[in-house]
Parts: C-alpha cells; sequence; structure tokens
C-alpha cells in the first residue's frame, strides 16, 4: 500500500511540474478561465495518460508477476500458445504472458498499446479452472485489448478529470466570492482552497460514477469477445466458476478495472462498480443471439 500510495503522489507531483513548465513556457495564466481551463486539460489528461504509459510496468511491480518468456512446463506453453491464437484471431499483436500469485481467480490485461499490451492470470486461477473455463477467461482478456479499452478509458478519464478541475475551481470562486461579500482575492484564501477540496471530492465522486458505468458496459463486451474466441458455454461456465468466490479481489487499483473478476456492492456502492454483477453479464451472454458468436462482431467495436 505505501508503494502505490508513493507512485501516486509522485504521479501527481512530476505531471503538476510539468503542467506548470509548459504553461510558463507559453505565457498561459491559470487565474483566467482560459488559462484555467488548459491547466485543468493537461493536468487531468497528462496523469491519465502518464499512468497508461507506465501501466505494464506498474502492474507487475505491484503483482510480482512473472513474465513467461521461455515457457517451463506445460501449463505456461498452454497459456502462451492459446494467447497467441486468440491474439491472431483478434487481430493483435502478440502480449506479453505472465502468472502471478493471487489465492483468488482472476486475470487482467494491461497496456498502452493494443500491440503491446500484458495479459497475466493468478495462480488462483490456474488451480481452480478447467482449461476450457481458463481460455474463455483468456479470451475475455484478449477482447480487452482488442477493443482498445485501455486507451479508452484514458481518454474518458482525461475528460472527467479536465471537467472536475476545472468546475470545482469555477465554482469554488464563485462560492469564495459571495461568502466574502464580493471581494475579489483572486481565489488563494484558505476558505477557497478548503471549498474547491470539498468539491474535488464531489464531483469527483461524480466522475467515478461515469467512468465506472462505462466501465461496465466495457464488461459484457469483453465477455462477448470472449464467448466469439473461445466459445459461448466456456464463457458461461468461466462466469459460473467465477462466480464461487466472487468478491474477492487483490489486484491494485491500477489494473483492477481491467480484471475477469469485480467485487459485490448495494445501492450507492453499486454505482461505483467497475464490474457489473455476474448472473447479468451469465443472463447478457444466454440471452446473446447466435451471431454474436462472430469473432469480428464479438470484439470490434
Amino acid at each position: 500500500m505505501f508503494k502505490r500510495f508513493a507512485l501516486l503522489i509522485a504521479t501527481n507531483l512530476a505531471v503538476l511540474a510539468l503542467v506548470s513548465i509548459v504553461m510558463a513556457i507559453f505565457g498561459i495564466n491559470p487565474s483566467t478561465y482560459g488559462g484555467l481551463l488548459v491547466f485543468a486539460a493537461l493536468f487531468g489528461f497528462g496523469g491519465a495518460f502518464f499512468s497508461l504509459a507506465i501501466s505494464k510496468w506498474s502492474a507487475k511491480r505491484f503483482t510480482g508477476a512473472h513474465v513467461i518468456t521461455q515457457p517451463q512446463d506445460e501449463i505456461e506453453r498452454w497459456l502462451v500458445s492459446t494467447v497467441r491464437r486468440q491474439a491472431q484471431q483478434a487481430g493483435i499483436g502478440m502480449p506479453e504472458v505472465a502468472i502471478y500469485d493471487a489465492p483468488e481467480i482472476n486475470a487482467f490485461a494491461t497496456g498502452a498499446n493494443r500491440n503491446n499490451a500484458l495479459v497475466a492470470v493468478s495462480t488462483g486461477l490456474l488451480r481452480s479452472m478447467t482449461r476450457d473455463e481458463a481460455e474463455a477467461v483468456l479470451g475475455h482478456e484478449v477482447a480487452h485489448v482488442a477493443n482498445g479499452d485501455m486507451v479508452t478509458m484514458t481518454l474518458l478519464q482525461g475528460v472527467l478529470n479536465t471537467f472536475v478541475i476545472f468546475l470545482a475551481r469555477v465554482v469554488g470562486r464563485a462560492i469564495d466570492g459571495y461568502l466574502s461579500g464580493g471581494r475579489d482575492n483572486g481565489g488563494g484564501g484558505i476558505a477557497y482552497f478548503a471549498i474547491v477540496f470539498v468539491l474535488d471530492m464531489i464531483f469527483g465522486l461524480f466522475a467515478s460514477m461515469i467512468a465506472m458505468w462505462f466501465s461496465r458496459y466495457r464488461e459484457f463486451r469483453a465477455d462477448e469477445g470472449g464467448a466469439a474466441l473461445a466459445g459461448r458455454e466456456k464463457m458461461i461456465a468461466a462466469l459460473e466458476r467465477l462466480a464461487q468466490t466472487y468478491g474477492q479481489n487483490t489486484l491494485p487499483k491500477q489494473v483492477a478495472a481491467f480484471g475477469i473478476s469485480g467485487g459485490v456492492g448495494h445501492g450507492l456502492k453499486k454505482l461505483l462498480m467497475s464490474h457489473p454483477p455476474l448472473e447479468e453479464r451469465i443472463a447478457s451472454l444466454r440471452n446473446a443471439p447466435p451471431s454474436r458468436d462472430s469473432v469480428r462482431q464479438g470484439i470490434v467495436a
């Protein structure tokens, strides 16, 4: 947890420093609305794209994933050959294949480029799933890569970050001006920063709801892709197996949304879940028309 927190702080400080330098070079004043919007966009997109750029590195570091360079046993050979076949079917470059030590049934995909991604499975998955079920999970992750989900989520997060930063400061200035009786203190008082902090939290919560709504939608498409690559019944069986241990997820936040497993939530928490309920995912596959088993229709956006 300390390593994750330290990396988050370092990332934000690096992006903030870069944004400040760029704005100083171009003479952009962040105190104006135009300058504030530029600052918000640079910081919002900068942080999102920096996280995407280091996603493979951070995923390997935080999960301790072992990348298979030379398969050492039959399981590793099967994993690599299965991902290679599915990647060819999906029309993407061969991802790196890795195994990480975790008790739950899970897997994830990440990477800034659909032709240079990472697909990793947990040891718990290898112990608990049949080959058919594991093949479907791999297809689900390859579908995430083929759909460009990592880049799409980054773009969406960048837009949301921009609006959160911009709106929090615009509204913060208005509230601060009202509370101060219309005196213009340049938005630099303690009250202003306290207001902006609260607004960042509130707007950020709504932004997270939007991002997680799209993430849940993306999971249905990845399930369709897994069904297209491995077979619908295999994908359904994999989700049913997953339901036996659903709710366990030790993946770091950076890649949790791209795993096969999610969590369980109700009420407001349900709006912040990255994965839809398993029963909805299974029902969606069972009710899908036969034509959706086509690889092109199941994977390509």
